[in-house]
């Protein structure tokens, strides 16, 4: 049998069977008024499309209210991986002694912002108040919820992430907001050990989150079947118009799934589908981009929803910061790493004719990791270009010795997906690290890189150098403020450039739904019995919390899957 990691690793030379995206945006994706088989294949009271956080969750709580449940996931149970497992396991869980009324106006204010005075940017209004009340409601019973299905299961302390991310926003204060990592250890592995394939009892991150979610299935294990290697392709409907079922492909036929009570879509974004980053991601979606976490994520579900009628919200939305691009590729795209050494001494970050353009700290100083992307992908208009896509972080000897560049415990590395050494050596022998022994040969080595289009000026990389140097004398970034403790000369040779650009988990909107999850048509009505939970029509568009992909996968799909739960049958 092929094991995980050689399968990962061959699957992403292209689409592999049972894998491929079903015609994005064509009609011929999912026919609305497809033929209803004359016998079902499968049938459940709940049927889930995809085996996430979200899935997973919906799963359990639909269980857990007496409702039957198959979900069909398109991967092999044995090379099964998903942006859930290969995230940070940050899931946000509010001390239950806060404020309630100001928990809601907190989440409002990250959901849409139509409770902020002074906001330019929302999303949908119409739902964020419902959206609110639930992540009030249920949020800090997450660590409870968890454990309530693995007593082992352990909700770790993560500096950084034990407060609001926005301090001004409504209810900042007053919610006691808090987060946590999951782990089943009692010393939290850092992001740069690699928990996949260890012992439960050795995982931490995303893995360890996973974990205790799989645990959950397992043990409503009469009441969950999970069909893998079933990518679903067709939601089916009855005269009513009500969603009835879907079809799958599984073992080389069709695969007839009858869903008496709901269809829940938990399928994630589009981050691997060539045709909706060209039309839906700001700036140059398919090259300007990349994306760290998995290949499954192609678009099916936006796909199934939009041929039975449902609406979009803000697809052009992402769980963005900068990100390294590397060498390997999905469907044609660029797979991307983390890249927390992004503001780190002796190194910055320059546009594509070698100026700095913004503090290098903030990718690291909120956990957002939202405030340094949105400078990146800022539009020049005179030119209509992008000159600061890619990015190029400029570093030396001495930050190349000291430490990996990328996170090598979770996401694409720490799955097998992407090879990269603790030294950075690989990535340098590759060429996707630009070496050179002065600044000057390193800006002509940049200037010839196709992805530079010979923008960049050596005068000008050679003089942000020596700008950036006598900063670092002098304790003060007299340009953008960067925090003065990480401000380290670059001045040891050899020279070193690495490209970045725009990226993250995730995309963040997809398909129109309410606060109960329910698909909504353009027109904002209901699709019958069509449901959605997770980064398929995430909550967290305007702004990002860290952690927030995972909460919304407890505290949407608890709800969802007790809701599904106790809905009427359906009838052929």
């Amino acid at each position: 049998m092929t094991n995980r990691r050689d399968f990962l690793k061959t699957s992403l030379t292209g689409a592999v069977a049972g894998l491929t995206l079903p015609a994005a945006f064509s009609a011929s994706a999912a026919q609305a008024n497809s033929t209803l088989p004359k016998k079902w294949d499968l049938e459940a009271d709940v049927v889930v499309l995809g085996f996430g956080g979200a899935g997973a969750t919906t799963a359990i709580v639909a269980a857990q209210n007496g409702a039957s449940v198959v979900v069909l996931e398109k991967n092999p149970e044995d090379a099964h991986i998903s942006n859930t497992r290969m995230s940070g396991g940050i899931f946000h869980c509010p001390f239950k002694d806060g404020d309630p009324k100001a928990l809601k106006a907190y989440a409002k204010a990250m959901f849409s912002g139509e409770n902020i005075p002074w906001k330019e940017e929302g999303e949908i209004p119409e739902y964020s108040d419902g959206l609110a009340q639930l992540w009030a409601d249920l949020s800090p019973s997450n660590l409870e919820f968890m454990q309530s299905l693995d007593p082992e299961f352990i909700g770790g302390s993560q500096p950084g992430f034990d407060k609001a991310s926005f301090p001004d926003f409504p209810g900042a204060k007053d919610s006691r907001y808090n987060a946590y990592r999951a782990t089943y250890t009692k010393r939290m592995k850092n992001f740069n050990q690699v928990s996949y394939k260890q012992p439960k009892a050795e995982t931490s991150s995303g893995e360890a989150f996973w974990l205790c979610l799989a645990g959950g299935v397992k043990k409503q294990g009469d009441k969950i079947r999970v069909v893998w290697e079933a990518p679903a392709n067709e939601l089916l409907k009855n005269a009513k118009g009500e969603i009835v079922g879907a079809v799958a492909q599984h073992k080389g036929k069709k695969l007839f799934v009858r869903a008496r009570k709901a269809v829940v879509l938990c399928t994630g974004g589009y981050e691997y589908s060539p045709a909706m980053r060209s039309a839906f991601l700001e700036g140059p979606g398919k090259n300007g981009w990349a994306f760290y976490g998995t290949t499954s994520n192609t678009g099916d579900g936006i796909a199934m929803g939009m041929a039975v009628g449902a609406g979009l919200q803000k697809v052009g939305k992402s769980a963005a910061r900068v990100i390294v691009p590397t060498q390997v590729t999905f469907n044609g795209l660029r797979l991307g790493s983390i890249t927390p050494s992004v503001g780190s001494p002796n190194s910055f970050v320059v546009d594509n004719f070698g100026k700095r353009y913004e503090a290098e700290t903030k990718v690291t100083d909120n956990p957002s990791r939202y405030f340094f992307y949105k400078a990146a992908v800022q539009f020049d208009i005179t030119s209509l270009s992008y000159p600061r896509t890619p990015s190029w972080m400029i570093f030396d000897e001495t930050l190349r010795a000291s430490k990996p560049l990328v996170g090598l415990g979770i996401s694409v590395i720490g799955y097998g997906l992407v090879d990269w050494d603790k030294d950075n050596l690989k990535a340098i022998e590759s060429g996707l690290i630009l070496k050179a022994d002065t600044i000057e040969e390193l800006a002509e080595k940049i200037r010839n890189h196709p992805e530079n289009k010979s923008r960049m000026v050596p005068e000008n990389l050679v003089e942000t150098v020596k700008r950036f140097n006598q900063f670092c004398d002098d304790k003060k970034d007299a340009d953008f403020g960067r925090r003065a403790a990480t401000l380290g000369k670059v001045e040891k040779g050899p020279f070193y450039a690495m490209p970045l650009v725009a990226g993250g988990p995730n995309t963040k909107g997809g398909l129109l739904a309410n606060a109960d999850r329910q698909v909504l048509t353009w027109e904002g009505e209901p699709i019958p019995h069509l449901y959605c939970v997770g980064e398929i029509a995430s909550a967290l568009k305007f702004v990002y919390q860290g952690g927030g992909n995972l909460t919304e996968c407890l505290v949407y799909g608890r709800h969802c899957g007790k809701l599904v739960a106790g809905l009427p049958n359906t009838k052929l």
